[in-house]
């Protein structure tokens, strides 16, 4: 990959400024920079979703690239399709080979000599594609891939839009492997995935044939996987490559930045003595005013090779409030039974109720059903049998795994425009959540899924509900917003409803109780029940296979 030149600004934001440098095609790169950098736009430029002020960003001419993006939906059409055909779709061989009969028909009808070598040069392309797809080992390679990732075969025949957060993008990744494009991307791909299933993925990447590009907070991750890590510099709006992986880049910057700090702290104390001098002789006799130039002309230098330090990266702050308390009992479920298919039932007899203050854990596999009884409890679902109670000094809170509630066709300003806030007091509200200048502008459609995160967690912070319903609230975030809305969430007076998995936030929240999905069992909190269901996440013991 060859990028010249490359500038892009939405704007008068300027994302990169005259970006130059190559990486080599087989090179494992994870790309790194604080938040807003312009590590998605990238990748959006990689793919021509968007197009640079100036430069280019080339490969080799054919080069077929993949995606794997955070938030999964956003880039399936078609949620209806099956697993195992959406799977199967990863490459092109049944179009290939349809194309591959037709041309053996043409040429076999065609009298023209001309004709006729122009068709059986099309041929030729046209094997060549299938041999580089293995058509004849394909489905094996798939098998190979689905039993590595540890996928369900009762998912195979379900249907996409039926998964879990979690099943799709475990599905999306298996079909990105399979698809074998000569580039990967990859967008925070270790969000959903077991230990088990992590470390297949990382095996697989390394001994990959190809080139990986990969943004992710997963440190372990970066790790053991990237060769070299591009940091983003949001300050300067450039790029730079290190050699090696996240651990070697952190020795290399920490041993640059101390020397960055020397000379800047030297240039500071020449700075300041300089500019003593020159307040001291400017306006004086002519031997004075010789001097004080002098300076002046040094002191112009030294503005032009001043060392720049990075700032370091703001941080979302925001408090939980609550309107006013809910009924000493917010919540009573007795006897829910629900399932997508009547042969296909996730929970039933479920019982269970919450005390008002409480910190509620559900737990389970991925795709058990977290999700699905948490739309039950906000009425996006109806149970099929038994009872749902929200009591009436209730108002729920609700946070959406893939950020439903969200209008992506409007503005971050816009959204918040319910709460019948003053511009100005929207435009302070959101620099709490990053968001600051024309940021506000910005259509929720285009932002990152950590940016839509951030809109999701503000649009919650200012509903005032005394009744939280968060499901995976941490995905998308990186690790210093988690800290701080684990801690914001510890102190918050009201109810909470959460499903997660991330063991480091759950366990500072103050949880009490924890339900157990599919079987209803209610246990004191404890984190090794959290790790357990971490590391199996995907598995599937239960066979529940529907979220």
């Amino acid at each position: 990959m060859n990028i010249k030149n490359l500038s892009m600004s939405f704007g008068i934001q300027e994302i990169f400024d005259d970006i130059t440098l190559h990486i080599n095609d087989d090179e494992k790169v994870g790309i790194i920079g604080m938040n807003g950098a312009g590590k998605s736009t990238f990748f959006n430029l990689i793919m021509g979703k968007l197009e640079p002020d100036k430069g280019s960003i080339t490969f080799k001419s054919g080069t077929r690239i993949g995606f794997l993006p955070q938030v999964i939906s956003d880039e399936i059409p078609d949620m209806k399709i099956s697993v195992f055909d959406f799977l199967l779709e990863g490459r092109p061989i049944k179009k290939l080979e349809s194309e591959l009969a037709d041309a053996y028909t043409e040429a076999a009808t065609e009298t023209d000599e001309a004709k006729i070598k122009y068709i059986m040069k099309r041929i030729s392309k046209l094997q060549e594609k299938l041999e580089y797809f293995d058509v004849y080992s394909c489905e094996s390679i798939l098998l190979k891939i689905i039993d590595g990732m540890q996928i369900d075969s009762e998912l195979l025949d379900m249907e996409l839009c039926n998964l879990s957060g979690g099943q799709k993008s475990k599905i999306a990744f298996a079909r990105l492997l399979y698809s074998k494009p000569e580039v990967l991307l990859l967008d925070e791909p270790t969000n959903h995935l077991d230990n088990d299933t992590k470390d297949y993925i990382i095996n697989y990447l390394r001994n990959y044939n190809g080139m990986v590009l990969v943004i992710s907070h997963d440190i372990d991750f970066l790790d053991q996987v990237t060769t070299q890590t591009l940091y983003v510099d949001k300050v300067n709006h450039t790029m730079e490559l290190y050699p090696g992986n996240y651990e070697k880049y952190m020795k290399i910057r920490n041993e640059r930045q101390k020397t960055l700090e020397r000379i800047a702290e030297k240039q500071a104390v020449e700075e300041e003595k300089l500019k003593r001098i020159i307040a001291k002789y400017i306006g004086g006799n002519e031997k004075k005013a010789r001097i004080a130039k002098d300076r002046q002309k040094k002191l112009a230098r030294l503005e032009e090779q001043k060392v720049v330090i990075e700032k370091s990266a703001k941080t979302a702050r925001f408090k939980m409030k609550i309107n006013h308390p809910s009924g000493v009992c917010p919540l009573k479920c007795e006897n829910v039974k629900f399932g997508y298919k009547e042969n296909h039932i996730l929970f039933d007899n479920l019982t269970f109720d919450l005390s008002r203050g409480e910190k509620f854990l559900i737990v389970g596999e991925n795709g058990i059903g977290k999700s699905t009884l948490l739309k039950l409890i906000v009425g996006l679902l109806e149970p099929l049998a038994g009872e749902i109670q929200v009591n009436q000094k209730c108002e729920i809170g609700y946070y959406a795994q893939e950020h439903e509630l969200l209008n992506n066709d409007k503005t971050i300003l816009e959204n918040i425009e319910e709460f019948g806030l003053s511009k100005n007091e929207m435009r302070s509200f959101l620099g709490n959540f990053l968001f600051s200048g024309d940021d506000v502008f910005k259509r929720v459609g285009v932002l990152s899924p950590g940016e839509r995160s951030r809109v999701a967690l503000a649009k919650l912070a200012l509903t005032g509900a005394n009744f939280l319903i968060l499901d995976e609230p941490t995905n998308h975030l990186d690790p210093q917003t988690q800290e701080i809305i684990a801690k914001t969430f510890r102190d918050y007076e009201g109810t909470m409803l959460i499903v997660s998995h991330n063991v480091e936030f759950v366990d500072n929240l103050g949880v009490e109780r924890m339900l157990m999905l599919p079987s209803g069992q209610i246990r004191y909190y404890d984190k090794n029940t959290v790790l357990y269901y971490q590391e199996l996440n995907n598995q599937s013991k239960y066979k529940k296979n529907s979220n």
